[in-house]
């Protein structure tokens, strides 16, 4: 193994788990918070530690899966990853202004918020549908992803509460950690090219 391959197949590992792993915490934080009927020091810092390597994590895929998605699954990458820095800022001011809940935090943040989730949905179709083009295989992760996306979005779009924002979070992060589980454990699949 040249000394290429061997560096290529350790950013493999890393990006495999850490999708595994980030969106795996991120849920349990959210089932926390839900559980809770809130947020607490111990939920938040741990959501924040999810959130630490999610700002790479699609550009970490765009490197290590072949065949290489389009400039604009760079772009949906980069967005995606935008979002999330200002995420996990959200999440230490959370801790900081000890705001007792998900809606409370929207309602001190607004408009800024709801830009950086626009970038997060934007970016996260755009990486998709560009990996789909592509022809990554499995395709279902990739599906799955998008779909928890297209969730987010609508509960954003509807006058329903903000906690049924984790059913799409969920989703999303199930396509993630399915993206995350290939990477380490399944060979490669033929590619089939779609569009």
């Amino acid at each position: 193994m040249s000394q290429g391959e061997a560096s290529r197949s350790r950013l493999s590992i890393a990006v495999g788990i850490a999708a595994l792993a980030a969106p795996a915490l991120h849920s349990i934080t959210d089932m926390l918070e839900w559980y809770q009927g809130g947020f607490s020091a111990t939920q938040l810092w741990l959501n924040y530690i999810a959130f630490l390597p999610m700002p790479w994590l699609l550009l970490g895929l765009y490197t290590v899966r072949q065949p290489r998605p389009d400039v604009s699954g760079l772009i949906g990458a980069l967005l995606y990853g935008v979002a999330f820095i200002y995420f996990a800022h959200t999440t230490l001011y959370a801790i900081t202004e000890q705001v007792p809940t998900y809606e409370a935090l929207w309602a001190r943040l607004g408009s800024l918020y709801t830009v950086h989730g626009a970038f997060m949905v934007l970016g996260g179709l755009m990486f998709a549908r560009s990996a789909l083009h592509a022809g990554w295989l499995p395709r279902w992760p990739l599906v799955l992803f998008a779909s928890g996306i297209a969730v987010n979005l609508l509960v954003a779009l509807m006058p329903a509460p903000d906690m049924l924002q984790t059913i799409g979070s969920t989703v999303r992060n199930l396509g993630l950690m399915a993206m995350g589980y290939g990477i380490l454990f399944k060979r490669p699949h033929a590619v089939v090219k779609v569009w």
